[in-house]
């Protein structure tokens, strides 16, 4: 039952930490923290929080980021209330699932390590509160005041850091007394599988989660009702005699609000033939996010199809009618670089794709309708994860006519249906060509920052380009092929399609990110400084952050130079998977 000053950490980002102990000379050793909610994943706060020798954690839902402007309260609008508070797992898996069975499904006979050994349970307690309460604790604080605006919040009060209360509290303190309910109990996944009529082995996933805080009214059960949706027109087709080429599974995840387990544990259980058989993995969890217009964020092998596919579906947007979801989604969304293009987004985490894409390199989707990026500052939506997420907010504020949620589910289906039934597996590999090319660009760029130490410790990404150009080249080669392939030829045709299935696979690295083992995708993993966000490169990326500090530069640049020879060695090795097989 800790007790002590309170300090202020803005939203408790690896930055705001940097602020405080290298510009400010504030040391939260032995302190509590409050940290408002925002910007990263709440278990990367935690982590933040621990690192620095904070004795606990209160998180709380700032009017800033969980308020949008002139819109009320719920129930009459769609803001979170002040005394609404936001659960949440705290934990720092690192795709491990379980904590107690890392690497393996928990089953009956599974071993189990102790609690106290378990995988990034955090050892000090945290305690999620509404701002209304926020607002008394930092209305006393003292030491010195907010270093820029970028650390003020919208309640009534002057963002002092601390440590510690002013003037007549001064001399009070801050005890957190957490009692949290430790057991091992039963979750339960629910499988459907419609075999394919062709390639019965070659498996399409189509999985999101059931469970939720409280009522879930957006997540997830704007996510299972479409799962539910599609899974009930595929049926009616099958009655009608139609079967898949390949075989689809269905997945209702359970406990994905602990830690992504039901899924990670059935992907564990099935990894051997998940690994041999899976071709894609589509996510359905929430469908909504906001309503302005779609989100995607997938491999780059499904960009083509994505593309297609929303070309074919009617926009559900106002002023947007007979228009597709394509054009209002450019219009309302295009790319930072190419702007020719509607943007999507890497994937990192946060979901039920996790163990597919990360640990075991199966090419995954996710698709929802979000809010509009440039005008709405609020993080996530304003009631997300609260006794507020009901229903009557779905039905009254954010899809009353179902349209955009049966859009999601219409997009979600079709890329279900595409990826079992094209007689050629439908991505394109020259997408992950180009792709590679801007994401070694990007990383060189950040470590021409250092120009003198890529000098001094003879660092070259020479071999990381040289490997990126060889497989786009490879990629060309190989769709030139395929066009040319005897569509009679069953086994010519599976030969190219197997080649697709395992161009994901190919980025996979046995041994893991350094430090995070279950994390084994070469080119994209979740940012180790906020896990929903998604890094590309993340070893030679993570070897290069913040290295100025390191005390020997010499082997803080070898580790660098190790990263981009495992990142050049994998493109090159996938670039190979791609020739003509004998």
């Amino acid at each position: 039952m800790p007790e002590a000053d309170l300090i202020y950490v803005n939203y408790g980002r690896t930055e705001d930490y940097f602020k405080l102990e290298r510009e400010m000379g504030i040391n939260c050793t032995g302190k509590i923290v409050v940290a408002r909610y925002g910007k990263i994943f709440r278990g990367n706060k935690v982590k933040n929080a621990i690192l620095a020798g904070a004795q606990g954690i209160i998180l709380y839902s700032d009017p800033a980021d969980y308020c949008a402007p002139g819109v009320d309260a719920y129930p009459d609008g769609w803001n979170l209330p002040g005394g609404g508070a936001q659960r949440g797992n705290v934990l720092n898996l690192n795709g491990a699932g379980d904590p107690l069975t890392p690497g393996y499904p928990a089953k009956e006979y599974t071993f189990r390590y102790k609690v106290n050994e378990g995988v990034g349970i955090p050892k000090i307690p945290v305690h999620p509160i509404g701002y209304h309460d926020a607002e008394v604790l930092l209305r006393s604080m003292g030491g010195p005041a907010a270093p820029d605006s970028s650390w003020k919040g919208s309640l009534n009060v002057s963002y002092n850091i601390g440590p510690g209360f002013a003037d007549n509290s001064s001399t009070r303190k801050v005890r957190m007394h957490v009692h949290t309910n430790n057991k091992i109990t039963r979750i339960y996944n629910v499988i459907g599988i419609l075999r394919g009529a062709v390639e019965p082995d070659r498996y399409i996933i189509l999985g999101g989660h059931r469970d939720s805080w409280v009522f879930g009214g957006i997540d997830p059960t704007t996510g299972a009702a479409v799962l539910q949706e599609v899974v009930r027109s595929f049926g009616k087709m099958k009655m009608e005699g139609w079967r898949p080429r390949r075989t689809i599974i269905f997945a209702s995840w359970d406990a994905e609000e602990f830690g992504l387990l039901g899924s990670t544990e059935w992907a564990e259980e099935n990894a051997r033939v998940l690994q041999e058989r899976a071709v894609a993995y589509i996510n359905t969890d929430s469908s909504i996010e906001g309503n302005y217009t779609l989100r995607v964020d997938c491999t780059p092998l499904l960009y083509q199809l994505v593309y297609n596919l929303t070309k074919e579906i009617l926009s559900p947007d106002e002023g947007y009618e007979n228009k597709s979801l394509y054009e209002s989604w450019l219009e309302k969304d295009p790319a930072t670089e190419k702007n020719s293009y509607p943007r999507i987004n890497k994937l990192g985490s946060g979901s039920d794709f996790e163990a597919y894409f990360q640990r075991l390199g199966i090419a995954s989707g996710r698709v929802r309708y979000t809010k509009n990026r440039k005008v709405d500052k609020f993080s996530n939506y304003p009631v997300y994860h609260t006794v507020y997420e009901t229903f009557e907010l779905v039905e009254k504020f954010y899809d009353p006519t179902f349209k955009k949620q049966l859009t999601i589910a219409q997009l979600r289906g079709k890329l279900v249906y595409e990826l079992a039934d094209s007689q050629v597996i439908p991505f394109d590999c020259r997408d992950y060509g180009e792709a590679l090319k801007g994401y070694s660009n990007r990383i060189y760029k950040l470590a021409k920052k250092h120009e003198e130490q890529l000098k001094t410790y003879k660092v070259l990404f020479d071999p990381l380009f040289s490997a990126v150009v060889n497989f786009s080249k490879a990629a060309a080669e190989f769709h030139r092929r395929l066009e040319q392939v005897d569509k009679k030829d069953p086994v010519a045709v599976r030969i190219m399609n197997d080649q697709l299935m395992f161009i994901e696979r190919a980025f996979i690295d046995p041994l893991g990110l350094p430090g995070r083992k279950f994390y084994r995708h070469v080119i994209f993993a979740p940012s180790s400084h906020n896990k929903y966000a998604g890094e590309s490169f993340p070893g030679i990326y993570d070897a290069m952050f913040d290295i100025e500090s390191k005390a020997d530069q010499h082997e803080a640049w070898e580790e660098v130079k190790r990263q981009i020879s495992i990142a050049a060695f994998t493109v090159q090795a996938a670039a190979g998977t791609l020739k003509e097989v004998a």
